[in-house]
């Protein structure tokens, strides 16, 4: 029960400290910031159950061994941090458009977005999930119920976007990379989930590579285009 708990309280936090850096800077009396976050959310979790689906969870239905409650259980939590980048973006863009929006919000993303994520990884931690791969006894592995040492995966990617969000919060202070800010985040968690996912207990879908691994290939490159187009428009911008 720990982690939907811990789901509700990153959708709390986060949308409480979205409306604190929204409101001196855009109105409080806006309601569009409010649909684009809501939007958001919607889209994250489709898109992240989505790439679950492709890139685990039909597997996990055709498993013979599993139970139909398992099976049903897996559809019902599984989801992936991956698809939750991608599905976000796209509804923010199609969120915006609706409303008539045209100025970055991306900056704001990155400073709550790994707030969210790194609850969810606490969440993983306390249920035992999202496992590294079994290695030999070291200070830094993680012991599961059968023993084995693993890979501290969860650790890892909690302390990855501790870092993202001390750097966003840098570059929004420091009025560093406006408008940009997301972009990185994207182009660095994508560089750092190919590289990571390695080293997770995810199973192949292409050869060694896994789902997870084509998405954050995915998230890469979306990174990569944006910051481009985004600079484009900024040159622009000032000419």
């Amino acid at each position: 029960a720990l982690y939907p708990l811990l789901s509700l309280v990153g959708v709390i936090v986060t949308s409480f400290v979205w409306s604190k850096m929204i409101t001196p800077k855009q109105g409080k009396d806006d309601p569009s910031f409010i649909f684009i976050y809501l939007v958001a959310l919607a889209g994250a979790f489709l898109g992240a159950k989505f790439v679950y689906i492709a890139s685990e969870g039909w597997m996990r239905m055709l498993d013979t061994e599993l139970t139909l409650q398992q099976k049903v259980m897996d559809l019902l939590v599984g989801k992936s941090i991956t698809g939750a980048f991608l599905g976000g973006y796209g509804a923010v863009e199609w969120a915006k458009k609706r409303v008539g929006h045209h100025e970055p919000t991306g900056d704001y993303f990155a400073a709550i977005v790994p707030i969210g994520l790194m609850l969810g990884r606490i969440g993983c931690y306390a249920h035992g999930c999202c496992l590294g791969v079994t290695m030999d006894a070291h200070w830094y592995t993680l012991v599961d119920a059968s023993g084995l040492h693993h890979w501290p995966a969860v650790p890892a990617e909690f302390l990855f976007n501790a870092v993202m969000l001390l750097f966003a919060w840098c570059c929004i202070i420091k009025q560093w990379q406006r408008g940009q800010v997301f972009h990185i985040y994207l182009i660095a968690y994508g560089l750092f989930r190919l590289a990571h996912e390695f080293l997770r207990e995810t199973p192949p879908l292409v050869a060694s590579i896994s789902g997870y691994q084509l998405a954050a290939f995915a998230i890469f490159l979306l990174g990569i285009i944006r910051y481009y187009e985004r600079s484009k428009e900024s040159i622009r911008e000032t000419f």
